[in-house]
């Protein structure tokens, strides 16, 4: 599955957010553009669009400032991780029992 990069210039028109705040969202290392060898302008991953995204809610709407924005899209990643986890451990667990109860079946 190849990632999608879109432009700064994109990124702006899309999501109707201020060169200064993308400026200051990768001062801060909330979001990390990169450069392409199809393009001379810095692109975003859909990742870092997505991190985008809720920072402009963050910022825009419940009015929280650049280092809260960070500490709540680590914890949001966190959360994320362990959610993962926690479906790989019921995954595993429910492997388990499914070959316990045929083990059980065919005594």
């Amino acid at each position: 599955m190849t990632e999608e990069f879109l432009t700064i210039t994109e990124v702006i028109e899309r999501l109707r957010i201020s060169k200064n705040l993308l400026n200051d969202l990768e001062k801060e290392d909330i979001i990390c553009p990169v450069c392409r060898k199809k393009s001379a302008e810095k692109m975003l991953s859909s990742g870092d669009l997505e991190r985008l995204r809720i920072a402009k809610v963050l910022i825009e709407e419940m009015e929280v400032n650049l280092p809260g924005v960070e500490v709540i899209l680590q914890m949001r990643q966190n959360m994320l991780e362990m959610r993962r986890q926690f479906d790989e451990i019921l995954e595993d667990l429910a492997r388990r029992l499914q070959d316990r109860l045929k083990k059980n079946m065919l005594r």
